[in-house]
């Protein structure tokens, strides 16, 4: 995506054959004897996550990935249950089809909203990731957001918001008017100029005022405790994949 830090710094990236990763893991595995695995890359292949549902691992598992079509087929979506996927981390970012377009985000929506039927059917948790005050958003396009995620309120069991920030170095820095969030910043991020005016202020106020406040968002928003975030997840999930009982702490 145009807007990823990981795509501003260009760093060398080295993608080792699943047959590997699923070798290290299992030694790992028997080392270890984990009752949860937490796979940190910023997104899990889908050659990965084949790999990982025909060879279970064991342990339960969850991690970041992208919306790709694998995950729109419900039968798919059963064997990564079976191989013990307990959740998801996706990053929708926006509900507006013109963002995700000019974005470069490579997904449609209507495969978005197949893949987030099919993860509720398999019990398989959503950490949907949504994305405020980009170039190409304004209210309009906040709004299809909030409606998107009021539509699909019923397969979502708890939502990261984040406000954008510029990422130092990316294509996007020479178009905007990029300025420093503070005086000798360090921040791999700076604050820009929004080509509409919808500024860091007026975002925040919506998701405060009217995101967060929507009677289907609501709800999501609350369940998820203070302090707790994505890695906290799957000990809220109950075995159909929505937040209930805590399945993996056994005291």
């Amino acid at each position: 995506c145009r807007f990823c830090p990981e795509h501003a710094e260009k760093p060398p990236c080295r993608t080792p054959a699943p047959g590997a990763v699923i070798g290290q893991l299992s030694a790992l595995i028997r080392e270890t004897g984990p009752v949860l695995i937490h796979f940190l890359d910023s997104e899990m292949s889908p050659v990965l996550l084949r790999a990982l549902a025909d060879a279970p691992p064991g342990p339960a598992w969850y991690g970041f990935t992208r919306f790709h079509r694998d995950l729109a087929d419900p039968e798919y979506c059963r064997r990564l249950k079976t191989a013990g996927c307990i959740m998801l981390k996706l990053g929708l970012e926006s509900g507006s089809r013109a963002v995700l377009e000019k974005s470069g985000k490579g997904i449609e929506l209507s495969m978005v909203s197949a893949a987030l039927r099919a993860l509720k059917a398999a019990g398989i948790g959503v950490y949907l990731y949504l994305l405020f005050g980009t170039p190409w958003e304004g209210y309009g396009e906040a709004m299809e957001t909030l409606e998107f995620t009021a539509a699909h309120a019923d397969t979502v069991g708890f939502l990261n918001l984040a406000v954008f920030n510029l990422p130092r170095g990316s294509e996007l820095a020479g178009e905007l008017a990029a300025r420093p969030f503070g005086e000798g910043d360090l921040s791999l991020y700076s604050d820009f100029g929004h080509p509409s005016g919808w500024n860091r202020t007026e975002v925040r106020n919506f998701l405060d005022r009217e995101f967060r406040r929507h009677p289907a968002i609501a709800p999501i928003v609350r369940r998820q405790p203070p302090f707790f975030g994505s890695s906290h997840g799957p000990f809220l999930l109950s075995p159909s994949g929505m937040p209930g009982i805590f399945p993996i702490n056994k005291t």
